[in-house]
């Protein structure tokens, strides 16, 4: 790899009890838009910083801890086998941003186990559904493929009230990626809640963390 490909990729480096360190990335934005940044920056994520979404040290002054908790969801990935596609699910990476309960509830069910019909929609239904999953936790395999969502360069984008929702497929600098079927998309914790640092894990609306500004 030649210097020019190296400073070209964009790295996430989660730093220890501290900030993500992110480099080279060319798209950040919010709610609002895009939001100017630097070639190098480092972004919040003990919720707590008063210049969201950027760091500005206060992880320090409330000890913020990025170590990952005993009681976070098991890291398993389930499978529902229908006619047409295969369904796959992992509880432990999902950020709950509800996209397949509000969006195909025939198929993904609340309060219900089996929560996961594969039979109660058409495959491009629960495709469709499906690619609009941030986190990486909902896949789908259908004529022997797996397919996942897709992003040309990569990109953050700030959830409102809510995680960094990462695209495109950057080097994401942790040991454990997770049992998830790509790394072109996951979801970074913001709120300093997550029981599964960094992920996200849905512990932002529980908290009712709030972020005004993005």
């Amino acid at each position: 790899m030649n210097n020019s490909q190296v400073s070209n990729e964009t790295t996430i480096i989660p730093t220890k009890d501290g900030p993500y360190i992110v480099k080279g990335l060319k798209q950040l934005s919010n709610s609002n838009g895009p939001v100017e940044a630097n070639e190098q920056i480092a972004l919040c994520r003990c919720g707590k910083s008063s210049n969201k979404p950027f760091c500005d040290g206060t992880h320090s002054m409330v000890n913020f801890s990025d170590e990952k908790s005993a009681e976070r969801v098991p890291d398993n990935k389930d499978e529902y086998k229908g006619h047409d596609i295969t369904i796959s699910d992992n509880r432990g990476i999902c950020a709950h941003a509800g996209f397949c309960t509000d969006g195909l509830p025939s198929v993904f069910k609340l309060k219900v186990e089996p929560w996961i019909d594969p039979d109660s929609a058409s495959k491009e239904e629960i495709a469709k559904t499906i690619t609009k999953c941030p986190s990486g936790a909902l896949s789908f395999t259908s004529e022997s493929n797996e397919k996942n969502i897709d992003s040309a360069e990569p990109l953050i984008f700030i959830a409102k009230n809510g995680p960094y929702v990462v695209k495109g497929g950057p080097r994401l600098e942790v040991d454990d990626m997770g049992n998830r079927a790509t790394k072109d998309h996951f979801t970074l914790c913001r709120c300093g809640g997550s029981k599964n640092k960094p992920f996200c894990d849905g512990t932002h609306w529980h908290i009712e963390f709030t972020d005004d500004k993005n």
